[in-house]
């Protein structure tokens, strides 16, 4: 149902069971699949794809031009998967060519009020970022990742999958996989294994990924030095694949 006093222009496809509230406007450039709820006051440009099953609730901002001074109004795009809730007054913009002209969002994601997503940024599934939570461009956020309230991340940083930061961090590195983050900036507070636990993760791999984060993080050796000690010592895993492969990925460097 789109309410009478919605505003959607001409050339915005709209799938079925969408509901549109009143005084939202969509613009002709942005499309949205089945089964989504966008809420009244809402703002959508494009070009944006939403997926199925999404709900935007009312003051957010869906799609507008980045914050970049050197974005020029070129055609940049916001992708969104589904079920996706995007809370009161959050913003999400579009990306822009000095990356790959995309903001890319996946699906099964809570955005709480007054969060911030920025140009460029890639986040995955299941992540939740808590009130006024931003992040700024470049930045990818991994599957499972949560972002406490009034946390920030600095551009071009990595938040890894399954990692935790605590309310009013501020990140300026990159967080490996599992880490739990707190501070300003944020400094390594052991590891996310009650959400682990949560997650379905045996107490095998809970146990090999402790013995990585010790190498990393307790036993006073380089990166380097830890990332071969751990490929010398624990078993072979996709879980602490996921762990080295991102740090010895990392271009801005892990916290420490």
């Amino acid at each position: 149902m789109i309410h009478p006093q919605a505003i959607v222009e001409a050339g915005a496809q709209i799938g079925q069971n969408v509901t549109i509230g009143p005084w939202t406007y969509i613009s002709k450039n942005v499309v949205i699949g089945d089964d989504c709820v966008i809420g009244p006051n809402v703002v959508i440009n494009g070009p944006t794809r939403i997926g199925k099953g999404n709900r935007i609730f009312q003051f957010a901002s869906i799609g507008e031009d980045c914050q970049d001074l050197k974005y020029a109004g070129e055609p940049t795009e916001l992708v969104i998967g589904e079920n996706n809730v995007f809370r009161e007054s959050c913003t999400v913009h579009r990306g822009t060519i000095q990356d790959q002209g995309i903001t890319q969002i996946g699906s099964n994601n809570l955005f709480m009020a007054y969060t911030h997503v920025a140009h460029d940024c890639v986040v995955g599934n299941h992540c939740i970022l808590a009130n006024n939570a931003s992040i700024a461009g470049h930045v990818h956020v991994g599957d499972y990742a949560i972002l406490g309230g009034m946390s920030g991340v600095h551009q071009f940083c990595h938040i890894g999958a399954h990692s935790f930061v605590a309310a009013t961090s501020l990140v300026l590195k990159d967080i490996p996989p599992y880490v739990m983050a707190s501070g300003n900036g944020a400094k390594p507070f052991g590891l996310n294994s009650e959400g682990l636990k949560r997650r379905g993760f045996s107490a095998e791999s809970v146990r090999a990924i402790k013995q990585a984060y010790r190498k990393v993080y307790r036993q006073g050796l380089t990166v380097e030095q830890a990332l071969e000690e751990i490929a010398e010592s624990i078993a072979a895993s996709d879980e602490i694949s996921l762990f080295t492969q991102f740090i010895a990925s990392s271009k801005r460097g892990i916290i420490r």
